[in-house]
């Protein structure tokens, strides 16, 4: 058996995937709802191997996710490249001040990205992008028809997109409700030309246990489109809730240079059960095109850990570093914020080697932006770590650690005052918090670690490095799984701060964190 790449290609929340190719290089971008910056971007040459560039969004004012409630803000986006520019499409999802499908370009996909343009008269959600052969571009969505059958009922849409003035142009065409009868949230919608064919390939079944991938095709880019009998071309809904990858669904197609074809797409890993900490991830299967459709994974049906490597010269990317000691002038790639910031409550300067958080009224359990520096949760198994240096100065103030799928789904493991300095870990779940333990904090610097394995997390610190003490053992963690705390994200550990309703001046000073994955 020839050489294999493991699934998931990008392990933890990257859900959402469009990919596009450039040459010989390939170019992927996934959803981010409420974090800051928005959208990442990934290349790679060889379709396996990915490595983070920028992100599309990471300037304030491209993006306004203020007062953001969980699992909005940032939809699928959609990336394509047309006679030398880049182009993303994406919606944001009931914004407080902004909402709707905007158009970012950039000549270069490490950015930067332009300033939105924002498109009139495009309801709806995932929208897409086709420049046809004879230099057109059109722009594909989601809505809800105007006769509406059901509560879930949805059509796909086409219009004419003007490249110049940004705007949607000429008559609206419907294309598709979907292939099954009934068929749940048509959505996810891209358009491709096969051997002057068009195809349409959209996802059914919302983004959950059904989620699925179905397909029509047509001689005409406005139709008819004639359903593909074979549908849907991949589900896995069919397999039970104790199958170890669920939920496949929203894909793209890309065709590589040799004219093999490949399909990213979405998809959870469940474990202790039907609970996936991790959120919607990333996945990439073959695809093959008899009789004029495609043929997802041929042989077999289904996405699984392993399968054959593409056809391309392997390229590999130097590993991200499992350790951030916070030496850079400016964050890597990986950190993350909770909606947009507009203070500066973070620095890598003013104590050198430390990554200074500035304790913000604004809490974890509001729709804000505290202060909160974070990563995505990529493995099953896991150890984070970190050294912090804080001094609280009263009982509102804390600073350590955070594990998050939302507002009201949570574990804080901080230092705060009652009144002396003490270690406490808090549980919030269902919007209700609860002290699991608190202990002395004897020193105004501490070591915290927070190790996994399945659904078992446990909590641990340390007055001098490697002489690790148990605060609490084996925490219940399924309060971090997407069937548990709902929506569309996966968890994070963060690095947190906060004053809690209180204004302050207190500072609390990270020297390190790592998170390594353990399997």
């Amino acid at each position: 058996m020839g050489k294999a790449y493991r699934n998931p290609l990008l392990p933890g929340f990257y859900p959402d995937p469009s990919v596009c190719r450039v040459g010989d290089d390939y170019y992927l971008v996934t959803s981010t709802f409420e974090y800051f910056p928005g959208l990442p971007v990934f290349h790679s040459r060889d379709l396996v191997h990915w490595h983070q560039i920028g992100h599309v969004l990471d300037r304030p004012s491209q993006l306004p996710l203020d007062g953001i409630h969980f699992s909005r803000g940032l939809y699928a986006p959609t990336i394509r490249y047309s006679n030398g520019m880049f182009y993303v499409i994406n919606t944001l999802v009931d914004g407080t001040t902004k909402s709707g499908n905007f158009i970012v370009t950039a000549s270069d996909p490490a950015g930067p990205w332009s300033e939105p343009y924002w498109l009139d008269s495009a309801p709806g959600i995932d929208p897409s992008l086709f420049f046809d052969d004879d230099g057109r571009a059109w722009y594909t969505g989601n809505r809800v028809p105007a006769q509406s059958q059901y509560a879930e009922h949805r059509e796909i849409w086409l219009q004419e997109l003007d490249l110049q003035s940004m705007r949607l142009v000429g008559d609206v065409h419907v294309l598709w409700d979907g292939a099954l009868k009934g068929a749940a949230h048509a959505e996810a919608s891209h358009l491709y030309k096969v051997k002057g064919r068009y195809y349409l390939m959209i996802a059914e079944g919302g983004t959950g246990h059904h989620h699925a991938v179905t397909i029509a095709r047509s001689d005409s880019i406005t139709g008819p489109y004639e359903s593909n009998r074979a549908n849907p071309i991949l589900t896995h809904r069919h397999l039970g809730l104790d199958y170890p990858i669920v939920g496949t669904g929203h894909a793209d197609l890309v065709e590589t240079q040799n004219g093999e074809w490949w399909m990213v797409l979405l998809a959870m890993r469940p474990y202790g059960g039907y609970f996936y900490n991790l959120g919607r991830e990333t996945f990439l299967v073959p695809v093959r095109w008899e009789d004029g459709w495609p043929i997802v994974s041929p042989g077999i049906g289904r996405v699984e850990f392993s399968h054959p490597v593409p056809d391309l010269p392997e390229t590999t990317w130097p590993p991200r570093p499992t350790r951030d000691d916070f030496d850079s002038p400016t964050l890597a790639l990986q950190w993350n914020f909770l909606r947009t910031p507009r203070d500066e409550f973070y620095s890598l300067s003013e104590r050198p080697g430390h990554l200074r958080l500035r304790l913000k009224p604004e809490r974890l359990s509001e729709r804000a932006n505290p202060s909160f520096v974070g990563r995505r949760q990529q493995h099953i198994h896991f150890r984070a770590q970190c050294s912090v240096e804080f001094t609280p100065q009263n009982e509102h103030e804390c600073a350590g650690l955070a594990l998050i799928q939302n507002n009201d789904f949570y574990f804080l493991f901080a230092i705060t005052a009652a009144p002396e300095p003490v270690l406490r870990l808090i549980k919030r779940s269902h919007g209700q918090e609860e002290i699991l333990t608190e202990q002395p904090a004897h020193a105004a610097n501490l070591y915290l670690k927070v190790e996994a394995h399945e659904q078992a997390y446990s909590f641990y610190f340390a007055d001098r490095p490697d002489e690790w003490q148990a605060v609490a053992e084996e925490v219940d963690g399924r309060i971090l799984s997407t069937p548990v705390a709902g929506g569309f994200v996966g968890a994070y550990i963060a690095m947190y701060a906060s004053s809690n309703g209180q204004p302050g001046t207190n500072n609390a000073d990270f020297d390190w964190f790592e998170y390594t994955g353990l399997q």
